[in-house]
């Protein structure tokens, strides 16, 4: 039972995940719940964005204005993203197979999506830069939200995806959720300092709400791979290409940073490797082939077990200390 407790503690994030997977699965094999679906769908949809603007509005909280500041790396990081996606883009005018074309969208959608939104939540708690990771959210957002315009239509036309239509919803998807929470929590801070200092000693329940966003995720994306009608041998072609994508994501990203600290080094990673795969299951149904929407659900797992494991080895070094 010890042993038990140990581990939930140390390990949230595998927590959380197993738990959507458990709440979606009881709802999958019991038909009786089947009529809740829709509503059930809606709130989930509904409930989303709003732990979405409590965990930004926390992180901004912490963060002044004045300390979202460029930093060295965030420009390796930028010209890696960019590069990655336009050499695929490249390759996809080569490529002619269903399959091989899949798969490249979904390597390159894992590479250019923008960092998650909760990044600065989970980057605190391991020893990064909360300040570090949060301008790099901001610049990956803006490259994202003019990049993907431009490149995903040449590779997978669509004559209703125009530069500025596409460059228009993109922009309304992206930056509602960056810009409100960033302007309540400043307007906060230089007007309501009683307020501003409430939201200071309550900003550890940011990583609470993450928990609960982690878990709503997992169960979309197990419906998301439980209704897919692809063989068994096609998912596990598209699981590959996000695992390796996520591993070789965090390990370059460490490696960057690893040139500047040990805070860069573990913010750098962070930065490059946690997605926002809610965003990336979105691009991938509206701009590429929707079967790309399941690698941002494997995605969604790969970089939480990596979290999960670097959040239970950060507690058992200060254990050990």
């Amino acid at each position: 039972m010890d042993g038990l407790k140990s581990f939930l503690k140390r390990n949230p994030l595998i927590v959380a995940m197993i738990t959507g997977v458990c709440i979606y699965l009881v709802y999958h094999w019991i038909p009786a719940l089947h009529p809740a679906g829709p509503t059930l769908e809606k709130a989930v949809l509904t409930i989303q964005p709003i732990l979405i603007f409590t965990m930004l509005f926390l992180q901004f909280s912490r963060t002044s204005p004045h300390d979202l500041k460029f930093r060295r790396w965030h420009l390796y990081l930028l010209l890696i993203q960019t590069g990655v996606c336009l050499a695929s883009a490249a390759a996809l005018f080569f490529v002619k197979g269903d399959v091989a074309r899949v798969l490249l969208e979904a390597f390159m959608l894992c590479w250019i999506c923008p960092t998650a939104i909760a990044a600065g939540v989970v980057t605190e708690k391991i020893g990064g830069s909360i300040s570090g990771v949060m301008s790099y959210i901001i610049l990956i957002n803006l490259l994202v939200s003019i990049l993907i315009p431009l490149v995903f239509p040449l590779v997978h036309p669509n004559p209703d995806q125009s530069f500025l239509n596409s460059f228009l919803t993109l922009l309304g998807k992206v930056f509602p959720t960056l810009i409100l929470p960033a302007a309540a929590a400043w307007i906060i801070r230089y007007t309501m300092p009683k307020a501003q200092r409430f939201f200071m000693r309550n900003y550890g329940k940011a990583f609470q709400v993450w928990l609960v966003s982690l878990c709503l995720a997992i169960i979309i994306t197990t419906r998301s791979i439980v209704r897919s009608e692809l063989p068994w041998w096609s998912l596990l072609l598209i699981s590959i290409v996000p695992a390796v994508s996520c591993l070789c994501q965090f390990a370059i990203g460490h490696r960057i940073g690893n040139r500047f600290g040990k805070v860069e080094n573990i913010t750098a990673g962070q930065a490059l490797g946690q997605k926002n795969t809610t965003l990336m299951i979105w691009i991938g149904y509206v701009f590429l082939n929707p079967l790309t929407s399941i690698a941002g659900g494997i995605y969604c797992i790969c970089h939480n077990l990596v979290n999960s494991a670097e959040i239970s080895r950060r507690q058992k070094d200060s254990f050990d200390n």
